[in-house]
């Protein structure tokens, strides 16, 4: 049985990774959580406050370079395209940014909405 990845839904990890413990985002077992091996990635669920209900998710995945070191990048499919944002190391992935970068990928119910339209924040 495939394995299910861990949910991060109003600012709490969640899912089998976590051994079903709730861990709050820009905690210390959170930067923990991210920087263990094992833990390769996480869907961000977008909700829409508005309507209330979630629209959607994006994946974040971490990925090796090829001169080594980690760093984390989150992807959306919309359409046929796949749009990916780098968020760098472990270390940057906190509640703003991630929700920076969701508020980039989630393309609303106006479809002329483009990605180039939000602007992120620059890695501190």
């Amino acid at each position: 049985m495939a394995r299910k990845i861990a949910t991060v839904s109003d600012g709490d990890l969640y899912g089998e990774q976590t051994h079903w413990q709730s861990i709050r985002i820009d905690s210390p077992q959170w930067f923990a959580w991210l920087e263990a091996p094992e833990n390769c990635g996480f869907s961000y669920a977008l909700h829409n406050r508005a309507k209330g209900y979630i629209d959607g998710f994006i994946t974040v995945r971490k990925e090796r370079r090829q001169r080594g070191g980690v760093y984390w990048s989150a992807y959306r499919r919309h359409g046929s395209r796949l749009h990916k944002i780098y968020l760098g190391p472990s270390s940057s992935l906190t509640e703003e940014r991630l929700m920076q970068v969701a508020a980039r990928l989630h393309i609303r119910d106006d479809p002329l909405k483009r990605l180039a339209d939000t602007p992120v924040l620059p890695l501190a």
